[in-house]
């Protein structure tokens, strides 16, 4: 039994990683190179990672750099980031393109949470799910008389245990997140 309760703490781990990385693509009122990491870039009739065309950096707070290392596809990277649907303005300077984050008005704050928290319910909804399978499965084994009762039950308990650690792993860091948010 104890292998179907470490097969549920891997999915959880799983999602919650998940969560992580996109948390990391949320963006706030400071300048973060993460999130230009789900940017793919037209490069020559296919789709490329802006990762691979290019280096972004945040030297100051409030500005990112990306430096293109090919000088014909600095076009095709502009247009990629004002596509993106991050609210950010592009300025080229030869292969390198600034730019600036602006400070967020109290409505596209109250917009980026809102998503934050339907990022968060998804992840838990996947948690959930994965209990409920694990709870089935339990309950067939209990009427194919491959485990007691008493033993479901413990099993049952470790099952919410460690759902419900998970859940408030990502409740914690949604919290963190909406915070830095907030920050004027």
């Amino acid at each position: 039994m104890a292998v179907s309760v470490a097969e549920l703490d891997g999915k959880c781990k799983k999602t919650l990683e998940h969560f992580k990385k996109e948390l990391g693509h949320v963006r706030t009122g400071r300048a973060n190179s993460s999130i230009l990491d789900g940017i793919h870039v037209d490069y020559y009739g296919t789709s490329v990672p802006l990762i691979q065309l290019a280096m972004v950096n945040a030297p100051e707070p409030r500005l990112l750099t990306v430096q293109v290392y090919d000088a014909n596809a600095v076009e095709s990277v502009e247009k990629a980031i004002q596509k993106s649907n991050l609210g950010l303005s592009p300025n080229r300077d030869g292969s390198l393109i600034r730019l600036v984050i602006a400070p967020l008005t109290e409505e596209r704050r109250k917009e980026f949470i809102k998503g934050l928290h339907k990022m968060a319910e998804d992840s838990r909804i996947v948690m959930r799910n994965n209990r409920r399978e694990m709870i089935d499965e339990l309950k067939k084994k209990v009427k194919a008389k491959q485990v007691s009762e008493d033993e479901e039950r413990r099993a049952g308990a470790e099952v919410q245990k460690i759902t419900d650690r998970y859940i408030k792993d990502i409740d914690q860091l949604v919290g963190a997140k909406e915070k830095e948010m907030m920050e004027v």
